[in-house]
């Protein structure tokens, strides 16, 4: 067999094979993030943890203040609407088919923008952020506890700029 038609399904990690997964539309396990709405679609879990993928569907005024990451590297891809994002020093605007890399120890946020609902794929790697996320939403509704965002963030290596 040619070496280009020769593919591994093995985690280089751990040689723990990766079986394939189909998700479908609507499909996922949705969790209320502090406002951002989110569906795992391909967790820790599904991935050997070289990934996690999460779509974000959220109104115009949704957004995350400014915070770094010491352990993931994110992409956000925009499928429709407007997102607003700043990483490092530049801030623009991501419409449909665009997206923005914020790679670890790199500041960024982002805000929806425009006026109907933003549509984006989070890519995460490696992955594991999901698990913050579910704890994140586990948070009782009402205005949020910043003390205790900012704690379960710490634990999982990320601080809110101020």
């Amino acid at each position: 067999m040619p070496a280009f038609a020769h593919f591994s399904s093995k985690n280089e990690k751990d040689g723990q094979p990766i079986n394939p997964k189909i998700v479908r539309r609507g499909e996922g396990q949705q969790v209320n993030v502090l406002g951002d709405q989110q569906t795992f679609k391909l967790t820790s879990e599904d991935t050997n943890g070289l990934f996690t993928l999460i779509e974000e569907v959220n109104p115009p005024g949704t957004m995350i203040p400014p915070h770094v990451h010491t352990n993931e590297d994110e992409i956000f891809k925009v499928l429709e609407g407007e997102l607003e994002v700043t990483v490092g020093d530049e801030t623009t605007i991501l419409k449909a088919g665009d997206l923005a890399f914020a790679p670890k120890n790199v500041p960024h946020t982002w805000k929806v923008v425009g006026d109907q609902d933003c549509k984006t794929i989070l890519s995460v790697f490696p992955a594991g952020l999901e698990l913050m996320f579910e704890e994140l939403g586990g948070l009782p509704p009402g205005p949020p506890d910043f003390p205790k965002i900012t704690e379960i963030c710490g634990r999982y290596g990320i601080t809110f700029l101020t």
